[in-house]
């Protein structure tokens, strides 16, 4: 029987539809550094983190780079991306699961995103207050696939990792939970498809938010 007390949520390609924001805020520092890359390697680096993804991109590019480079481009595209959250929605069944699970497991949303977004899109998603505990990329040395944000996630919320499980769309995502010793529930609404995610043995597959009832039941029912 699981007995699970905490749900940490990736937000990302997970809770929401943020992908036109990401790209377009990469994008934007990437090409004006003279670095090209498709929207697809963006799009399947989400969730690794700013630095880190900036990084692989110069490298995609063969450029040269530096620390203090990718500061100054990673905090110019967390500027970009706090202009542009008027196009993020949540995935459909996103506000109702967690309106489901408030009160019944301790909630926290893990995320490479920056404090900045963050603070500025929960607030206006008003979903704000459904989360015990917010853990953003700012607190984060290690991007996934380490397993540090779930870590963290759980030390804030005071619930040991094997108590808790992670909602993700990735697999760097799905290695970091499993890496932090959690469950994993994996859903196929970011860049990796059903097919990529079961490769990488997540503890529950399903297709949308909206399937809360199999959601419910695996976190609270042990099915």
């Amino acid at each position: 029987m699981l007995m699970i007390k905490a749900v940490i949520f990736d937000w990302d390609g997970t809770l929401a539809d943020t992908k036109k924001a990401v790209v377009q805020s990469f994008q934007k520092v990437l090409g004006e550094a003279g670095c090209v890359v498709s929207d697809e390697f963006i799009e399947r680096r989400m969730g690794i983190g700013t630095k880190k993804t900036i990084e692989e991109s110069f490298r995609e590019c063969d450029m040269r780079f530096d620390d203090e480079m990718l500061e100054n481009l990673a905090r110019e595209k967390i500027k970009i991306q706090v202009s542009l959250t008027e196009i993020v929605d949540l995935f459909e069944g996103a506000a109702e699961l967690l309106e489901e699970l408030q009160g019944r497991a301790k909630i926290a949303l893990a995320t490479m995103s920056g404090r900045k977004v963050v603070d500025k899109i929960l607030p206006e998603k008003r979903i704000t207050t459904y989360f015990d505990v917010v853990v953003s990329a700012d607190e984060i040395v290690n991007p996934k696939p380490d397993p540090e944000v779930f870590r963290v996630s759980a030390k804030k919320l005071g619930v040991d990792p094997k108590d808790c499980v992670v909602v993700e769309d990735s697999v760097f995502g799905v290695r970091a939970a499993k890496a932090a010793e959690m469950k994993c529930i994996a859903v196929p609404s970011g860049a990796y498809n059903i097919e990529e995610l079961q490769e990488e043995n997540p503890d529950l597959m399903i297709n949308s938010l909206t399937e809360k009832e199999r959601i419910l039941d695996f976190i609270f029912s042990g099915m």
